[in-house]
């Protein structure tokens, strides 16, 4: 024992890397917001890492051995989690052109009404986001189009934007293809699936709450709308519009109902979904490979470069073709990237001890699981504000509470759901980070002007403190001994 606490550094010198990771996260957001993403976030991990690296080797010797052993073990472990990312990538593209999405949003958009328009735009956000993983997606799409709408029955835009941000993050928090999903569950080794299930008792709640607030608002307002048509033209017109499509959905979440190991379910659906768009919409297909004619290569070639690349289906409408288009594997390259530099960065940041010396300072006054989850939610929170970015607010929760959730016994789908009731869902709520500052750009509403009307997002974080003190929590895992 008292070996360790020789070795323990001082937490001031502990949080020297992680500062450094915020400055450099800070200067980004500010000057190239466009490429947090895409390389940015990766090269700010990649420095840290160096600098606590750095600081362990010249100040407390610990050998560059022990850090090369680290990061392959860690980097090794995640290597399921990684292939569900890519598999993801498939997945979503498969599900786009075999209709599945295109069908969901010709009949939804059908079901808007003037008087319930704004819980119509929270499920519709919903239920796309859901479909594609992705709030982004959704909000650059299909929301531009229901602010358009919104404008026409007099509905206020902040109105509008918080329904579709709303349900854009839910979709975002429960999607299986969700970025966010599968990051805050593999970083506190939960089962995908099982992470989702155990997020429904503070999300179902949430988006309940939401939907009646939303209803209660929206039945003063009256109108027609007055956009839907070229959405039902357009994607009518392209894609074979039918509710067979709808087994393949029905398919994967019988996989889930038999609780199929997530790579497998995943799998599974993609290759039902590839077959989906081969029998249902055949010359979308041939198109994507390059052929106006349907044969075998085109066929082959289409659904090839639909799983692994980018594809751009053209409808004759620009806002249906940026929702319609698909990311594939090369999609996720991005956040694959950020993972592996984020288990370098937090495999270096534990064998230097850096990690310890910090969590031993935020965790003196946890006394419970109220207090537990309580401080998981606020870190989320802060990290979001600190760090500008939901990612790594998500990484970093996680890695620092998880020895904490272990020692307690505490099965991890408690760490990631209070991970994703805070990181995922405040992000787009603070004007700086890059969430916030995207969603108020493509919107057009500033994110303060928005902020009081996104309830779910609002709703999530008291949500998780409340049902965690209601006792609503995963059930201490057993320890066995021997």
């Amino acid at each position: 024992m008292k070996e360790d606490t020789k070795q323990l550094p001082h937490p001031l010198i502990a949080a020297i890397p992680l500062l450094t990771l915020i400055a450099l996260i800070v200067l980004i957001i500010i000057f190239m917001p466009d490429d947090a993403l895409s390389g940015a976030s990766q090269l700010a991990m990649v420095a840290a890492t160096t600098v606590c690296v750095g600081i362990s080797i010249l100040t407390h010797k610990v050998s560059w051995e022990n850090f090369e052993m680290a990061i392959q073990a860690t980097v090794g472990d995640a290597a399921v989690s990684v292939l569900i990312l890519l598999m993801i990538g498939m997945m979503s593209s498969a599900w786009m052109i075999s209709g599945v999405v295109p069908t969901l949003i010709y009949y939804g958009v059908q079901l808007m009404s003037p008087m319930f328009f704004l819980p119509c735009a929270c499920i519709i956000s919903s239920l796309i986001s859901v479909m594609t993983g992705t709030s982004w997606t959704t909000i650059a799409t299909i929301g531009i189009a229901l602010m358009g709408i919104s404008g026409a029955l007099g509905i206020p835009p902040a109105l509008c934007a918080g329904a579709i941000i709303s349900g854009a993050y839910f979709g975002d928090k429960m999607s299986p293809m969700s970025d966010t999903t599968v990051l805050a569950s593999s970083m506190a080794k939960a089962d995908l699936f099982s992470h989702i299930r155990y997020m429904m008792y503070t999300t179902v709640p949430s988006i309940t709450i939401s939907l009646l607030l939303y209803l209660l608002i929206g039945l003063k307002f009256g109108g027609q709308p007055s956009e839907i048509s070229q959405y039902v033209d357009g994607l009518g017109n392209t894609f074979n519009i039918s509710l067979w499509t709808m087994l393949v959905p029905a398919f994967t979440g019988y996989l889930i109902y038999r609780k199929v190991p997530s790579l497998i379910t995943l799998t599974l659906s993609a290759l039902a979904a590839c077959l989906c768009a081969i029998v249902l919409q055949p010359e979308v297909v041939a198109g994507i490979g390059g052929h106006s004619e349907v044969t075998a290569s085109a066929l082959l070639k289409g659904i090839m470069k639909t799983c692994y690349t980018s594809t751009q289906v053209d409808s004759g409408v620009e806002a249906i073709n940026s929702l319609i288009g698909t990311r594939g594997m090369v999609g996720m390259m991005g956040t694959v990237w950020l993972v592996i530099c984020a288990l370098c960065f937090g495999a270096c940041m534990v064998t230097s001890n850096m990690l310890q010396s910090l969590t031993n300072v935020m965790l003196r006054a946890i006394n419970g699981t109220v207090s537990l989850v309580t401080s998981t939610v606020v870190s989320g929170v802060l990290f979001n504000m600190i760090m500008g970015d939901q990612f790594l607010s998500i990484i970093m929760n996680a890695s620092i509470f998880r020895k904490e959730y272990e020692e307690r016994g505490y099965r991890p789908e408690l760490l990631s759901r209070s991970t994703e009731d805070s990181s995922t869902v405040t992000s787009v709520l603070i004007p700086w980070t890059a969430c916030g500052m995207t969603q108020s750009t493509i919107l057009g509403i500033p994110t303060i002007v928005y902020l009081p009307f996104c309830f779910f997002n609002l709703i999530s974080p008291l949500m998780s403190c409340l049902v965690a003190a209601l006792g609503f929590v995963p059930a201490p895992e057993k320890k066995v001994e021997g």
